[in-house]
């Protein structure tokens, strides 16, 4: 294996006293040869507890730690040593970790070496600039892994290795201890582990070396470092929900999938662009009717409503009504409508697809019509928060187009564009999107 590029969810044998020169223990990667620093004399990256701080350096321009190496042991969760359980969520990069205080630990929950550790750590982890927190150590995440080996089930000495990551939020906490029943106070951490696709969800640990020599910078030790952190450091806490790590659904498609693939569609598509290009607000009554066919294609029941006042809107530029249900026995549901006329080689971001979301209510629906294409993010954001609102790309649009001017229009969509063009005034009301309900 390459040490270079550590796959997430790779197990990997932790066999005390072994030699970091084995590449293999027991048909396993050998975790002592995988964290080694080739030609360099430093100390292992040890295990052997559930918090182990990697020893302070002294680098030229700051003294920093360099890591901390994080295991969990869900085999031992419910016992006196272990009497809390760890949650991973490893699809949605979060992992709830608890400290090391245990029922017997006299002390406040600073009193172990691991949870003082991680409320050094916290300082730099929630520091306001990116200085501080690029001396934040970052946290190896591992757990133990049950294996079979020669027919049966090995609970012990084998690690997975679970990312990354930075901390969210720490809380002081009491807990109780399930066997004895007392009660002691211990450390609850969030962590946002950080997405390492741009790698190939692989971690280089060449960037854990590099922290860990004491001859360079803490900016020195950034040139093997993820994206996802060096973005982090910059930004802070507002970066957390675009560097954390998600698996990303089938449901998420690429740019090319969300344009047309017939050369013909993308020259309608090109020519919508070029048309709507300098009368924006008229896309809006386009993108209006395109979401009318699309949602009365599902078997509900679709009702106009109009076009918001340009300027202002805040996320919102149509408003429609939804009839869900049998005649006689229905729902109906506001659907807010969100108009982007942009290049089809332009992407939308989740900043504005958030922007929809905000104005959504309880049982109200949105729909997001562009002329171009709908960022991986915002596609991942919209599908994992399950938010209520229709993306409707550039394919899509022109799909509908065409069959609307085949229908309406005998195929001409020239007449389809100036009836558009024609109409949008009359379309346009200055009305609450709930009086789409009473009509």
């Amino acid at each position: 294996m390459d040490r270079n590029r550590v796959p997430m969810l790779d197990v990997f044998r932790y066999p005390r006293g072994a030699s970091p020169i084995e590449v293999e223990v027991d048909g396993y990667p050998n975790y002592h040869h995988i964290t080694a620093a080739p030609g360099r004399d430093l100390p292992r990256l040890m295990l052997e507890r559930g918090i182990n701080p990697a020893a302070m350096v002294q680098a030229p321009d700051e003294r920093r730690r360099p890591v901390i190496t994080i295991r969990s042991s869900p085999w031992k969760a419910g016992h006196a040593t272990n009497p809390w359980h760890d949650e991973f969520d490893l699809d949605h990069g979060h992992v709830r970790y608890y400290g090391d205080h245990k029922p017997d630990t006299t002390g406040l929950p600073g009193a172990t070496a691991g949870n003082r550790a991680l409320l050094e750590a916290w300082r730099h982890h929630a520091g306001t600039s990116a200085y501080e927190r690029s001396l934040a150590p970052p946290l190896l995440l591992f757990r133990s892994a049950t294996v079979l080996r020669g027919g049966r089930r090995v609970v012990k000495g084998h690690v997975e290795f679970c990312g990354v990551a930075v901390i969210e939020r720490l809380e002081h906490i009491v807990q109780r201890d399930p066997s004895g029943g007392r009660s002691f106070p211990n450390l609850v951490l969030d962590l946002a582990v950080l997405d390492l696709a741009p790698a190939g969800d692989t971690l280089d640990l060449r960037w854990i070396d590099d922290r860990r020599d004491a001859s360079l910078t803490t900016e020195q030790t950034h040139r093997f470092a993820p994206a996802s952190w060096l973005r982090w450091v910059d930004q802070g806490r507002a970066a957390i929900p675009r560097v954390r790590r998600r698996v990303v659904s089938s449901r998420v498609r690429t740019a090319s999938e969300q344009l047309p693939v017939n050369p013909d569609d993308m020259r309608v598509l090109w020519r919508l662009y070029h048309f709507f290009d300098d009368r924006k607000h008229a896309f809006e009554l386009l993108a209006a009717r395109v979401a009318a066919q699309l949602l009365a294609g599902s078997g509900a029941m679709y009702r106009d409503g109009w076009l918001t006042r340009a300027g202002g809107d805040g996320g919102m530029d149509f408003v429609g009504r939804l009839d869900v249900g049998a005649p006689g026995s229905s729902t109906p549901l506001v659907v807010l409508g969100q108009a982007k006329c942009v290049a089809p080689s332009s992407s939308i971001s989740p900043d504005q697809v958030a922007r929809v979301v905000a104005r959504l209510r309880r049982g109200w629906i949105g729909v997001f019509v562009t002329t171009g294409t709908f960022s991986r993010q915002a596609q991942i954001e919209v599908i994992d928060d399950q938010y209520p609102l229709v993306l409707v790309g550039g394919r899509t649009l022109v799909e509908q187009v065409l069959r609307m001017a085949a229908a309406d229009y005998d195929g001409d969509l020239d007449a389809l564009l100036r009836s558009v063009d024609t109409g949008y005034e009359a379309a346009v009301a200055h009305r609450r999107p709930e009086e789409i309900l009473s009509g």
